[in-house]
């Protein structure tokens, strides 16, 4: 066999993935320890909340007694339900007092409030919301997105908004015999809505919005797993956040640093790093489907 023919039967390059290892390197770190920490924490509580507050809001639903009796019963689950709130109150208070005090000592403060490094929604996210929409359909003219797309920025204010009122009105409700000192009574069942309603609207957003950006838009199918362990290649950082790596031109020169430092050059995750990724990304796509299947349900029938 001649040389120039060996490639032909040669068999395709895996293509990964996770969609944060596509593409050339090299490897870039995207998020530090402490950001991947504070996503498992809220995650975790996220769906330990999401499945002990469907069978209590919706009893009558088939499944809920079941998932009643997973959780050890009604009060058993609603403990569970009170100590995964309490601690999402905490980390994401200590969260945001963390934020502040960083903003108060920091010199540049115009970057904290606009610009490529900036987490506060302005009308450069407006326009890149309507620009997405039509490379969704065209494939033309992508947004240059810089550190936070406007996306990445609705997750970080939808759980700002969600902690004031899910978290207001569920320590109404968990407290009642304090607050019916200074509330009137029809307060209580005024919580009682907005914290029902409030909790579908977040499950929502995130088991079909954040899931279809992260799990189900072409380009990212099957998974992207860059949360998970906080790295990903140049030419992933390039497609997703083009404005970004304008900001580090020449910054990425140097050897790769082990421990996570922002922007800094990454060593590639390792085969344990890549496998518990896809296992945690999958788990959580099939638990958030079965969630909203669950709901979808409990809202047709009760």
């Amino acid at each position: 066999m001649a040389e120039g023919e060996r490639g032909a039967f040669d068999a395709p390059a895996l293509v990964p993935l996770d969609t944060a290892q596509r593409g050339k390197g090299p490897f870039v770190w995207r998020f530090t320890l402490l950001h991947r920490l504070l996503h498992a924490l809220a995650m975790s509580t996220f769906y330990v909340l999401v499945l002990t507050g469907i069978p209590i809001r919706y009893s009558c639903a088939p499944f809920s007694a079941e998932l009643m009796r997973l959780w050890g019963g009604v009060e058993r689950a609603g403990l569970i339900h009170r100590i995964a709130a309490g601690v999402m109150v905490v980390y994401s208070v200590a969260f945001l007092g963390w934020l502040s005090m960083r903003f108060i000592v920091s010199k540049e403060k115009l970057k904290w409030l606009r610009g490529y490094d900036s987490m506060v929604p302005d009308l450069q996210d407006a326009r890149d919301f309507i620009k997405q929409w039509k490379w969704y359909f065209t494939g033309k003219d992508r947004p240059r997105f810089g550190r936070y797309g406007y996306l990445e920025k609705l997750d970080f204010f939808g759980e700002v908004w969600g902690l004031i009122i899910i978290g207001g009105s569920g320590i109404i409700l968990w407290f009642p015999e304090f607050f019916s000192q200074w509330l009137p009574g029809w307060s209580f069942n005024l919580a009682t809505v907005f914290h029902g309603y409030e909790a579908l609207i977040a499950a929502g957003f995130i088991f079909i919005v954040h899931f279809f950006n992260v799990h189900l838009r072409p380009d990212k199918f099957p998974l992207d797993a860059v949360m998970f362990h906080g790295r990903g290649t140049l030419e992933y950082m390039e497609e997703e956040h083009p404005a970004l790596v304008e900001e580090l031109e020449g910054r990425l020169d140097g050897p790769p640093s082990p421990t996570a430092v922002l922007d800094a050059p990454a060593p590639p995750p390792s085969r344990v790093q890549t496998f518990f990724g896809a296992v945690l990304g999958f788990l959580a796509l099939g638990i958030g489907v079965l969630c909203i299947g669950m709901i979808i349900w409990a809202v047709a029938i009760c």
